[in-house]
């Protein structure tokens, strides 16, 4: 199996501030979508996602893991759950730690097991970077519903977040885990098929994979202008590839965050704390990330980002109840 996830964590400095519930592209596509784009409503695709129920739940490592993206080695055979619903990503590599633990306090009622994800090495094997890097877990998605999911099905993703509290994270202000998908989606682009006195400025649709999703940022206190330890979801991304200004989090415990792809090829984010079913008040953004518009979903994934430095170890997070959802239209 094999992810092309060539999309990095942008340090991004300028941030579009959006409000308590951020930018809403499009007044006719909210109108339309609102009530009918709440993620995790319609029929569930229970072959995809996993809850870790199982007490034998285990993955494969398959170490030295992939660094494609730095040095064009994807190492394989990559890493694996044992019930292959989750796997390795060749481009990044996965995160050095993927275990079942013992479900938090106020996680879905009746869950016994969920998954923590923790990484340290994130460039390559051996090789610290010291800068910034991430791991990638990825929901087996296209090998088990048989190709990509077209968004005329209106999918949905969901997942359940446990954040931490802020003493329990690596010690530095910036984005610490994402929750993606892989889309694949068209854009109007320059002609470069031709040489440039031919072209006339010509701009022709070009299709191409891209990353849309959340992240979480820690602001640590004492970094810069933080008075007090606190963490953002960010949303990514608006038409330019902004970052969007989500929801501040300010006490340890568990987040729901959901994305849903409609077929006029939005992605519509939404996110609240605690474990509920999310709602049309827990809307965040609707976006055409990158200005494209999305024809199919690939997959969807977690990243955890690290200090490269062969010494750090990234924040522990803990997630549960990975789900793909096909909307009722």
């Amino acid at each position: 199996m094999r992810a092309t996830l060539f999309k990095g964590i942008s340090r991004t400095r300028k941030l579009l501030v959006v409000g308590a519930l951020a930018v809403v592209v499009g007044s006719t596509a909210l109108a339309q979508y609102r009530s009918s784009a709440v993620p995790g409503r319609g029929q569930k695709v229970t072959q995809v996602g996993d809850d870790f129920e199982d007490a034998d739940w285990g993955f494969h490592l398959n170490l030295p893991k992939a660094s494609t993206n730095i040095d064009h080695e994807d190492r394989l055979p990559a890493g694996i759950s044992k019930n292959q619903r989750l796997y390795e990503s060749t481009y990044r590599g996965t995160p050095d730690v993927v275990k079942r633990v013992e479900t938090p306090a106020g996680g879905i009622p009746g869950s016994k097991g969920s998954l923590l994800l923790r990484t340290s090495v994130a460039g390559i094997p051996g090789q610290p970077s010291y800068k910034f890097q991430q791991d990638d877990l990825l929901v087996n998605v296209t090998q088990i519903v048989g190709g990509a999911v077209p968004v005329s099905k209106s999918p949905s993703v969901v997942v359940r977040v446990f954040v931490p509290p802020f003493d329990k994270w690596e010690k530095r202000t910036g984005s610490s885990f994402g929750f993606r998908a892989e889309l694949e989606g068209g854009s109007m682009q320059p002609d470069t098929s031709h040489k440039r006195f031919l072209r006339l400025n010509r701009m022709v649709k070009k299709y191409e994979p891209y990353w849309p999703g959340f992240f979480i940022q820690y602001n640590r206190k004492g970094d810069g202008q933080n008075k007090e330890d606190s963490a953002t979801i960010l949303v990514r991304s608006g038409s330019r590839g902004e970052d969007l200004f989500g929801p501040k989090i300010t006490e340890s415990g568990w987040w729901t965050l959901g994305m849903t792809f409609t077929p006029d090829g939005s992605v519509h984010y939404y996110a609240s704390p605690g474990v509920d079913a999310l709602t049309e008040k827990d809307h965040i953004a609707t976006t055409k990330p990158y200005g494209h518009t999305a024809d199919k979903l690939n997959t969807f994934f977690f990243n955890v980002v690290v200090q490269d430095d062969a010494r750090t170890w990234s924040t522990e997070w803990i997630v549960d109840d990975p789900e793909l959802y096909y909307g009722s239209w």
